[in-house]
């Protein structure tokens, strides 16, 4: 019999979910799959149910990732979910997936993939983001969010201190989309921040294609231990797109790195972990202004 890893072609591995247990999930096959999708897999149960999907060019190592499943699910206390992994009849599935996302409209900005050729919207504030390694496309709902969010912060307008390097710091970056965001938005310079390597490639890849390379700046940071992301603060504004747990562990280090009067702009996590994220950032003197609830997803604006 052939071994899993000895085929070649297009894979899917899946798990089944209940939805507050999807973005935990996520995060197992985010530094494995060329992409991660999340989608409602069955309404009619209670909790309803999410499958959470990573698509590979090749067969993946079902033993890292069923201990990778086996450890998420002791982590949350629950059963390990059953992991299907399963040959996709598809030759080039990176481009047909790149192919069925459509651009995002989201306030100012525009989001589309090289194969969206225009016309764009004229006034818009374009970036070309195609799927990739890094997770942060702009169609995964936390991530749009944060760009309404950051498009109302700088339609208030926002004054940068001309004293320091960087106006803004995108922790956990992806592929850097929020942070290009906001420096093609006002042609601020922002540090991005991400522990995973690809995530700093792919941002800083992605920041040239879109003509801001000067402005974005990346670099590897294990949450905010990086001398670069401590050394560069104060911010004016701070995105954080990340998960639950990780942002109530960087409650106190994020808070200190925003300026007095900076806006704080916290997602990745669902609606029933909205209560002790907000409470872990309050312990911290920090206020909410704002969430935007795109179920089951929050993201919450704070200010110092």
């Amino acid at each position: 019999m052939t071994a899993e890893s000895d085929l070649g072609g297009a894979w899917s591995a899946r798990v089944i979910v209940a939805v507050e247990h999807a973005p935990a999930f996520e995060r197992v096959f985010e530094n494995f799959a060329g992409v991660v999708s999340l989608f409602e897999w069955d309404e009619n149960t209670k909790p309803v149910l999410w499958a959470v999907e990573g698509m590979f060019d090749a067969a993946p190592s079902r033993g890292e990732l069923a201990s990778r499943v086996a450890l998420t699910a002791t982590a949350l206390g629950i059963a390990s979910p059953e992991l299907v992994i399963a040959k996709v009849p598809v030759k080039n599935w990176l481009t047909e997936t790149v192919a069925s996302f459509p651009p995002l409209k989201a306030g100012r900005y525009y989001i589309h993939g090289d194969h969206i050729k225009g016309p764009h919207p004229s006034g818009a504030v374009r970036l070309a983001i195609n799927a990739a390694t890094a997770f942060g496309s702009g169609q995964h709902a936390s991530t749009l969010g944060c760009l309404m969010a950051l498009d109302e912060l700088f339609h208030k307008g926002l004054a940068r201190d001309q004293k320091r390097r960087f106006a803004g710091l995108d922790m956990g970056c992806g592929t850097g989309i929020l942070g290009m965001a906001a420096a093609k938005t006002r042609r601020f310079p922002v540090l991005c921040a991400d522990i995973d390597p690809e995530a700093v490639r792919v941002t800083r890849y992605n920041a040239r294609k879109n003509g801001i390379g000067a402005l974005v700046t990346a670099v590897m940071s294990d949450g905010v231990g990086d001398r670069t992301v401590v050394g560069e603060g104060p911010y004016r504004f701070i995105t954080a797109n990340i998960l639950a747990r990780p942002l109530m562990a960087m409650a106190k280090g994020l808070s200190a790195l925003l300026a007095p009067g900076g806006t704080l702009i916290l997602a990745g996590f669902i609606r029933r972990d909205e209560a002790m994220v907000l409470q872990a950032y309050r312990m911290q003197g920090l206020r909410l202004v704002k969430r935007i609830r795109l179920a089951p997803w929050t993201t919450l604006v704070l200010r110092r």
